[in-house]
């Protein structure tokens, strides 16, 4: 499942997203939809929900918006993943106050994962270990909190920039 924060003409919503090949259940806010999506081209897609067919076309408008046109109506709309909404919203950093968000600062292989959500954690407590270029870097809490989000697996490759564990 997925979770993103949306955000159309000054309304902000949590969205949920679980599924794949073409069929979902989308969760915005208290309402939840089964959504059969197809690509029909040229930027198009067909979204049948609740018996009724959509069509609706997605565009970058500039930096983190879109523009979203779904059966003749256009709206401006800005989408981001959840924890970094809670992150940017929230204040979390690295800092003392318990919120951070774990960010791999390279790319590698994670090796292992010391945490689920809902742990308690210490300052110093190693939340993820990352294997890159033949070297374990191991990546610790930096103030004590529950762990809210562990976005990675053991074996799974990340990239430098990639969220990794939120602590709240």
């Amino acid at each position: 499942m997925t979770r993103w924060v949306a955000t159309i003409a000054g309304r902000t919503v949590s969205v949920e997203v679980d599924g794949r090949d073409g069929r979902y259940r989308v969760m915005v806010g208290d309402e939840v939809f089964e959504v059969d999506a197809r690509r029909v081209g040229g930027g198009l897609s067909s979204l049948l929900i609740g018996g009724t067919v959509h069509v609706a076309d997605v565009a970058p408008a500039g930096r983190g918006v879109a523009r979203v046109e779904v059966d003749g109506a256009s709206y401006l709309v800005s989408v981001e993943e959840h924890a970094r909404h809670v992150i940017r919203t929230r204040g979390a950093t690295g800092g003392g106050d318990g919120r951070q968000a774990i960010v791999s600062p390279l790319p590698g292989k994670v090796t292992h994962v010391a945490v689920a959500p809902g742990d308690r954690v210490k300052a110093g407590d190693t939340v993820v270990v990352i294997e890159a270029m033949k070297m374990e870097n191991e990546f610790r809490a930096s103030a004590p909190g529950t762990v809210a989000e562990v976005r990675v697996r053991p074996g799974q490759a990340v990239n430098a920039g990639d969220l990794l564990v939120v602590i709240a």
